[in-house]
């Protein structure tokens, strides 16, 4: 496989030939704001949908993109949706040097932003208990595989896509797609994208190297997989990962590649990070 080819051909397909070479598997919104409202509505759907089934809602879920999380709770408050049988596993934590996994009082801990941006804006008895809202660390990560299997597995895995394609932080390395629960290294790709993006002054030095990690195993598991892929700011830097992840042969390289072996998944994006970039190398 030359990856390097392979790119430089999907880069130069428009929005409408990537969609149509996607059987169905990439759906292009026309803005940022249509992508959260899409996100938002899908958790909506299908909590409700198993609620009136009488079963619990069981869903791996990121923190990026986070836009969609105000919208979720405002829905939730204005129609009155019990989060109480829902089980929630976020994707990943960071963690110090020590592999201690930042507390939510960091102001990287995701753990923190899902409280500011969703939980503490729910009415308090719609939302889910708080031992059925499970973030990695370092006290729960030898037990995360099978709490999930205990619980009969994962309905949805929501999610995010990074530059190198890690979903969660799964970073690319052999045989990534067997990977679990478990504490990684950020590579270096990583480390600058998020540098860059979160509002530190690109601080290489003092960004995290570490983080808590669910595994491929764990996502590709799941019944279905909705990914939301979108460059978030005045960067292209999704534009390549995007087109990889829908066609893109799949590779240790690469490990958003593995879902298309998956019987049910989707991309969403909007067209900004449909197009194709100013220049193609």
């Amino acid at each position: 496989m030359n990856r390097h080819a392979e790119v430089r051909m999907l880069l130069s397909l428009s929005p409408e030939a990537l969609a149509a070479r996607c059987a169905g598997h990439l759906v292009i919104l026309e803005s940022l704001e249509a992508l959260h409202q899409h996100f938002a509505g899908a958790v909506v759907a299908e909590i409700k949908t198993r609620a009136a089934a009488g079963a619990p809602t069981r869903l791996i879920l990121p923190v990026g993109p986070t836009g969609g999380y105000p919208i979720l709770a405002e829905w939730v408050n204005r129609e009155r949706i019990s989060l109480r049988t829902c089980w929630f596993f976020f994707m990943d934590e960071y963690a110090d040097h020590t592999g201690c996994a930042f507390p939510a009082g960091h102001p990287l801990s995701f753990k923190g932003t899902m409280e500011r941006l969703f939980f503490s804006r729910l009415a308090p008895e719609l939302a889910p208990p708080p031992d059925q809202v499970v973030f990695p660390d370092e006290m729960n990560i030898h037990t995360l595989a099978q709490r999930i299997d205990a619980l009969g597995g994962i309905d949805t895995c929501y999610g995010g896509i990074g530059i190198h394609g890690h979903l969660a932080f799964n970073e690319p390395e052999p045989q990534v797609s067997e990977t679990g629960p478990r504490l990684v290294y950020l590579n270096a790709y990583t480390v600058t994208i998020n540098a860059v993006r979160a509002g530190v002054g690109g601080n290489l030095e003092g960004f995290p190297h570490k983080a808590y990690t669910l595994g491929m195993r764990q996502i590709l598991g799941a019944r279905r997989i909705r990914l939301y892929c979108r460059n978030d700011g005045v960067y292209d830097w999704a534009n390549t990962v995007l087109r990889l992840a829908v066609l893109g042969a799949p590779g240790d390289d690469y490990p958003v590649t593995y879902i298309r072996g998956h019987a049910d998944y989707s991309v969403i994006t909007d067209r900004a990070t449909a197009a194709s970039p100013g220049v193609v190398l």
